[in-house]
């Protein structure tokens, strides 16, 4: 057995979660067996861009469907939103409002993203995220003529 080196911390899967390439709204993840609410589907590093590479290169390329907003404060201590490239499973997650199972939570320090399901999930179920209101697609789960409903979230300037 190795020793825990300093800096060190671990990632976690859920073993009863794969990769779909054929869902209803492309790739996503779809539960193998039951799962009970609150366990942890997946811990994923992050790569935090700088505003610089995410607006001359990134954001004119399929990778930047795939970020997610990350606050992260510059060298004068002003908190700017950036975007953040999700490792592991975290940017296959499909986003649903109405049939959100999956919940998560950043961690700033340790540039990580923790995914839990949000209550217990049946198997052969997709589990999904919300991406909040300001989406640059339509909601597969809405029914039509449905807006979507703004998440408090949605409502917080930084």
């Amino acid at each position: 057995m190795v020793d825990r080196l300093e800096g060190e911390m671990s990632l976690a899967r859920c073993p009863d979660i794969y990769l779909v390439l054929n869902t209803p709204k492309g790739r996503g993840v779809v539960a193998r067996s039951h799962i009970p609410a609150r366990t942890i589907l997946d811990v994923c590093p992050v790569l935090v861009l700088s505003l610089e590479d995410n607006e001359k290169h990134i954001k004119h390329t399929e990778l930047f469907h795939y970020t997610y907003n990350w606050p992260h404060q510059d060298e004068k201590g002003i908190l700017r939103m950036h975007q953040a490239i999700c490792f592991g499973l975290g940017s296959m997650f499909n986003h649903s409002h109405h049939n959100q199972n999956v919940v998560w939570e950043r961690d700033q320090q340790s540039k990580t993203i923790t995914y839990r399901a949000a209550r217990d999930i049946p198997p052969g179920e997709e589990l999904c995220i919300s991406y909040g209101s300001h989406l640059t697609f339509t909601d597969a789960d809405s029914p039509e003529g449905e807006e979507e409903p703004e998440l408090l979230l949605d409502k917080i300037q930084i």
